[in-house]
């Protein structure tokens, strides 16, 4: 019983924590000029990326990185197939060509390196420290970017006259609604852990399902609810930027502390985990845009894949 309301209140508090870190970055964008897919990629992504990084860190620590991998691996997946999936189905998600261009195949060269790094089994301190050096050009390539791309116009149906949020109110609501997804989430993944550990479950398969969602909920609450705003930047932002960051960030400074031995993790998971930021840029080519019927062939692949988990237990 305490373990289905950890469950609730954690869901509670993730979507409730979405909503105002939503509002709070899309008002912090607005003062300082920038676009929100740079917003997006940083503040809100790294944000949303924080379960993530405190489960697998502790996880290594601990001595379970089959667990610390196939989170992130997992959430990547639950980013790129059931997140933007998901999102587009509730709204149709409009992206710029600077995100086709650089930030996507950014996120599809980190995919690629975590792939060949793990290959063997492991990751070794050099491993995470090439992963970090990524993550640190991504940050320049970006926060660079923010300097020199012009203020984007209201994403389709964002109202353009809207109140003003005064500044330190949309600061505190970005520092809220973080703390809300940082808390809902691990109050989340303990309950479903609990849960699943009491049927047997292996660490692999938990970290890339049960608790790869239950991190991954601050990306789906986010993503849905700036899309439902008319913010399709803040969403793809988001969802980009976390799947560069779980790998890069969180990969790279949790191996550099402890390099990680995985045995649990198959070929099969990290390919799907690449497959689906492939197939996300190729949709994304079509009009810049992810109609609802390749958010439903996103959403298809992820249910196809969870079962195929689900039948190997």
């Amino acid at each position: 019983m305490l373990d289905a309301l950890f469950i609730i209140l954690g869901a509670v508090l993730v979507l409730w924590g979405a909503d105002r870190l939503t509002e709070g970055a899309s008002e912090i964008a607005r003062r300082l000029k920038i676009t929100e897919i740079v917003v997006g990629l940083t503040v809100v992504a790294m944000g949303t990326s924080m379960p993530e990084f405190f489960v697998s860190m502790m996880s290594a620590v601990k001595g379970t990185s089959d667990l610390a991998v196939g989170n992130v691996v997992g959430s990547n997946i639950f980013n790129t197939l059931l997140i933007v999936g998901v999102t587009a189905m509730v709204a149709p998600m409009t992206i710029s060509a600077g995100t086709v261009k650089k930030d996507i195949p950014f996120a599809v060269l980190a995919s690629m390196a975590l792939l060949v790094f793990a290959y063997n089994g492991e990751i070794s301190r050099l491993d995470a420290a090439l992963l970090f050096v990524g993550f640190i050009i991504f940050m320049v390539v970006t926060v660079r970017g923010a300097k020199t791309q012009p203020q984007t116009v209201p994403d389709a149906g964002e109202q353009v006259a809207q109140p003003a949020m005064k500044s330190w109110l949309a600061c505190c609501y970005i520092v809220l609604g973080l703390a809300c997804l940082v808390v809902g989430s691990n109050l989340f993944v303990d309950g479903a852990t609990s849960i699943a550990r009491t049927f047997g479950v292996s660490d692999a398969v938990i970290g890339l399902t049960i608790v790869a969602g239950g991190t991954s909920l601050p990306e789906l609450a986010t993503s849905i609810v700036a899309a439902k705003k008319g913010k399709s930047a803040i969403a793809i932002g988001n969802v980009i930027g976390s799947n560069v960051f779980n790998i890069l960030m969180i990969l790279g400074v949790t191996g550099l502390i402890l390099p990680m031995d995985i045995q649990g993790i198959t070929i099969i998971d990290y390919s799907v985990m690449l497959g689906g930021i492939l197939l996300l840029w190729l949709f994304s080519y079509t009009k810049y845009t992810v109609a609802r019927w390749e958010g439903a062939v996103l959403t298809a692949i992820f249910a196809a894949y969870l079962s195929f988990l689900i039948y190997n237990l």
